[in-house]
């Protein structure tokens, strides 16, 4: 399709890579791919290590742990539309914390994060990593009590404070941890549609545009069959290319394994 000048409905016409060349060209496009690339970044790194936090909060057997673990993953468990239709409702200037803020005095605190273009990327970052972060922990708790507790106590013996035990001993011990966490972010990056509809629309103009929804709105409002192929197949290659940079440490560390147990 995307290689035809198909519109509202399919057809035949070979343009070849025409479709390819107009999405480079489009405006849109690009502040989507770079939304996209922003958002990767700052959610996947802020996921990792908040989780990678809670996980070591947690694993110090604090009282009630079940309930804190229930509670940090509880907004995993809600879609995205939830989770962006109750942050936009937390946000809205006539609605939400700026409002009780206002009742309450405070008239020079701001919340319009949402209706700011170099401000609202970085609160679907915030929200996304609200709703993952639960994740991440639930996956860094199970690696970390993997863990012997004599190499805590060596370190301990060793007088190496807890920070430095976490992140230069334990952290290298959880790659396993840390790949399989950043595999599953990382492809709900790619395909991130859901939240920007409900929180932002693509909104304020196309401050917030990623390129999924690129993808829907050319192939269902603006009735451009072909150019929302050639959209798709550029997420696609995005998607490949996080294949293409994963399955290779996924053999070696598969390929190590196997050595260490044949040994």
């Amino acid at each position: 399709m995307s290689l035809t000048a198909s519109r509202m409905l399919p057809n035949n016409n070979f343009v070849g890579l025409r479709q390819y060349a107009t999405l480079i060209d489009n405006g849109r496009w690009q502040v989507s791919v770079v939304n996209l690339a922003l958002f990767g970044v700052l959610f996947l790194a802020a996921s990792l290590v908040l989780g990678f936090i809670l996980a070591a909060l947690i694993d110090q057997r604090v009282r009630a742990e079940s309930l804190l673990r229930s509670v940090f993953l509880y907004p995993f468990s809600m879609s995205f539309i939830v989770i962006g239709l109750a942050w936009r409702w937390l946000l809205d200037p006539t609605l939400g914390i700026e409002k009780l803020l206002h009742d309450i005095g405070l008239t020079g605190a701001h919340f319009d994060w949402l209706i700011r273009p170099d401000r609202v990327i970085f609160t679907l970052v915030l929200t996304a990593v609200w709703h993952a972060s639960g994740l991440v922990m639930a996956i860094m708790l199970a690696g970390l009590r993997g863990i012997d507790r004599e190499i805590w106590n060596a370190a301990r013996v060793d007088g190496i404070s807890t920070w430095r035990t976490l992140v230069f001993i334990v952290a290298p011990m959880l790659r396993g941890s840390f790949a399989t966490a950043f595999v599953l972010l990382a492809t709900s990056v790619v395909r991130l549609y859901d939240l920007s509809v409900a929180t932002t629309n693509g909104g304020p103009g196309i401050a917030s545009e990623l390129p999924a929804k690129f993808v829907m709105d050319y192939l269902f409002d603006r009735g451009n069959i072909g150019l929302a192929a050639a959209a798709a197949a550029a997420a696609t290659t995005m998607l490949a290319t996080v294949a293409m940079v994963v399955a290779p440490w996924f053999y070696w560390q598969t390929r190590r394994s196997r050595q260490a147990g044949m040994a």
